[in-house]
């Protein structure tokens, strides 16, 4: 089947569902919108999770992310990674809390006793965090060598008899499941069909446009069903396809573009939902990206931390930052643009000064200063000054 739009369509499509195109305004229906935001503890700037939302909403502070969690519009589980996930979508968290409920393996084997003993304080106290239970076996090791109570905890969360009402300091604060879960959420486990058409649904909304690989991405086990659901969904007229570059593209046939492209730029982080897939990353918008946090400093070619820069439907560089929070200076510390973009044409100098001066701000920041980049026109208009 041939393509109803062209390849920038596609990605205006793509952006218009990711709710970058239209400013929103509300935390709960954005995360509806995008299907989750991941959880990151990176902190040489704002989380990652609170600047995917502020991408998307210009008045957002990162309060607003706790309201949401304690009006119970929003819940904290495991979506491909950690993440926040719309509170309507929480019976499809119980195949895996089933899963694990009846011997599935997490990350370290359950201990009865422990999970007993917090289970019992969490319902006398009320809601613990894992400081708030004392370590009697000697010094913490490394993160994998957690305390009995806080793999206790972990357990527990991940079986779904435990929710997080909030984060304190960025632990996890947790009470009972059944005292936060509000009382009209549907807890009926879905059927393995149920579940695959959710997560097409999910994706699609968000990305509109998908392959059976991208919308199973890192969820083991579940690409037979997803691809069974596909083809159903097809054949029953809910899904269009066309094929591009040897793969088949899924889209509902009533989708439209609704938003114009806006002469604007984005700082997006290496957490952010358009991003994570980096494979869809470099066919879609020809884009190579990695997050280098992991690797050596030697061996960096654009610094710890780099957000990439989107100017319009095109990513045109990336940018390493960090906050100077006792000094209010958020650093540049390398900006390397694409080969071949020139920075100082297209107004793109001004869409960048606008959105570094915003993000500036949302960290806290009253100025930001650029250190170093690859572009030396850009580097000489820049590196000599702070901007405000």
């Amino acid at each position: 089947m041939s393509s109803p739009y062209s390849p920038r369509e596609w990605l205006q499509l793509n952006m218009q569902q990711q709710g970058l195109l239209q400013p929103q305004t509300s935390v709960g229906q954005l995360i509806a919108c995008l299907g989750y935001v991941q959880i990151d503890s990176i902190n040489v700037v704002e989380r990652a999770h609170h600047h995917v939302l502020h991408s998307r909403m210009p008045q957002y502070q990162p309060q607003m992310l706790d309201t949401a969690l304690a009006q119970g519009e929003i819940f904290e589980y495991w979506s491909h990674a950690a993440a926040y996930l719309p509170i309507a979508d929480y019976r499809f968290s119980l195949q895996r809390k089933q899963q694990l409920q009846n011997g599935g393996k997490h990350w370290f084997e359950p201990d009865d006793n422990a999970m007993q003993e917090v289970r019992a304080r969490i319902r006398a106290e009320g809601p613990l965090k894992a400081s708030d239970f004392e370590h009697t076996e000697g010094k913490n090791g490394a993160w994998w060598d957690w305390k009995p109570a806080k793999k206790a905890l972990e357990q527990l969360f991940m079986r779904g008899e435990l929710m997080v009402v909030r984060r304190e300091k960025f632990q996890k604060c947790y009470d009972l499941t059944e005292r936060v879960l509000p009382s009209h959420i549907n807890t009926l486990a879905p059927s393995d069909s149920e579940f695959a058409r959710h997560l097409i649904s999910r994706y699609l909304d968000a990305h509109a446009f998908g392959s059976a690989a991208q919308i199973a991405y890192l969820r083991k086990g579940i690409k037979a069903n997803v691809n069974q659901q596909l083809a159903a969904m097809q054949s029953q007229g809910e899904l269009a396809s066309f094929k591009a570059e040897g793969q088949w593209y899924f889209y509902r046939p009533e989708l439209q573009i609704t938003a114009a492209m806006p002469n604007r730029v984005w700082l997006l982080n290496p957490f952010d939902n358009l991003l994570i897939q980096r494979q869809r990353l470099k066919q879609w918008f020809d884009f190579d990206y990695q997050i280098e946090v992991y690797v050596p400093a030697e061996k960096r070619q654009y610094g710890y931390y780099s957000l990439a820069i989107l100017w319009r439907d095109r990513f045109v560089g990336r940018v390493d930052v960090k906050a100077d929070r006792q000094s209010g200076l958020l650093l540049l510390q390398q900006l390397t643009l694409e080969e071949g973009f020139d920075g100082m044409d297209e107004g793109f100098c001004s869409a960048f000064e606008a959105t570094v001066s915003e993000y500036a701000r949302f960290n806290i920041c009253s100025r930001w200063k650029l250190v170093k980049a690859n572009h030396k026109a850009f580097k000489q208009k820049y590196s000599r000054q702070q901007m405000s």
